[in-house]
């Protein structure tokens, strides 16, 4: 009589139950809220705390190293009445726009360039971006010298292209000191709305334009009808973020000019500094800072109303 081996029967091991915080954290919501966790608190420590603080310190008579004292909107107030503030406002206001305008016409032509197929198209756009990349101190400190009053090669192509007599203070007259601020701030600022805006442009499909073509628009008639409409999102959006950096410019400014000559380049960010930092009234320096608020609230509740009826 045969035997048959007996068979081991290969059971499947028996899972044990879920540790209890595993399952907890594996809940959608509560995991949601880990990996928003750390930026959170990013913001509430670099962003929420100092903007709160500066409010605090704006309604108060606060000095370096003394006790503040309450005094409610006196600070607004007293910069209501002061002459340098008005004038602060003028040129922030014009600061802004100019560079703006400037920024939106250069980056959008240059955007249209890096997007057409050429010979070398990686390397021109690699090479546009330099001035974004370069840290702002160091491209700074090399326009220092291109406008220097004695050693500038503006003046120097000037001067030998016999166009002018004799060099240019840029930085020591007031008209061009603005002048020589906005064209910086452009050339540094042209790449972010060029980069934007080319991603932007690659996202419209070639058969819009070749059904335009068919249609008979002329080059600027398939601009006008089919690349504006298609990239105005992205093109607000990028407006929005550009005015915002440029209220809040500041080495640019300051580095350059200090906010003079008397004044004639002092915007928002550096008057509050010289009150604030130099002058040691932190209330007033804080009032200075919060005045520019209402200004970009009004535009980003604009801009953002106007993209959602579009």
């Amino acid at each position: 009589m045969s035997v048959r081996p007996a068979t081991l029967a290969r059971t499947a091991p028996v899972a044990g139950p879920r540790p209890a915080l595993r399952t907890f954290l594996e809940r959608e919501g509560i995991f949601g809220w880990l990996m928003l966790a750390p930026g959170v608190l990013f913001l509430l420590g670099f962003v929420a705390y100092p903007f709160f603080y500066g409010i605090f310190l704006s309604l108060q008579e606060r000095r370096v190293a003394n006790p503040g004292t309450f005094v409610g909107f006196a600070n607004f107030v007293t910069l209501a009445h002061d002459a340098v503030f008005w004038q602060v406002v003028r040129n922030t206001l014009v600061y802004v726009a100019v560079t703006t305008v400037l920024k939106l016409a250069g980056g959008l032509g240059m955007a249209l360039v890096m997007n057409q197929a050429f010979r070398g198209r990686n390397l021109v756009r690699a090479f546009l971006l330099l001035p974004f990349i370069v840290p702002t101190a160091l491209s700074t400190i090399a326009w220092m010298w291109i406008l220097d009053p004695t050693f500038s090669v503006v003046n120097w192509l000037l001067v030998h292209g016999k166009l002018i007599t004799s060099g240019y203070s840029f930085l020591g007259n007031a008209t061009l000191a603005m002048g020589s601020l906005i064209v910086v701030n452009t050339w540094r600022g042209m790449p972010f709305y060029g980069i934007t805006l080319l991603a932007g442009l690659q996202t419209i499909s070639y058969d819009l334009y070749e059904a335009a073509a068919i249609d008979g628009a002329t080059g600027f008639q398939r601009f006008l009808y089919v690349t504006l409409p298609v990239i105005k999102p992205v093109l607000i959006i990028v407006t929005m973020f550009s005015v915002i950096f440029t209220f809040a410019d500041f080495q640019i400014v300051y580095a350059l000019t200090h906010g003079g000559p008397a004044n004639a380049t002092q915007v928002f960010v550096t008057y509050a500094y010289d009150l604030g930092m130099s002058a040691g009234q932190l209330g007033m320096g804080a009032a200075a800072a919060l005045t520019m608020l209402p200004a970009l609230v009004l535009l980003i509740i604009g801009l953002t109303l106007y993209l959602r009826r579009e």
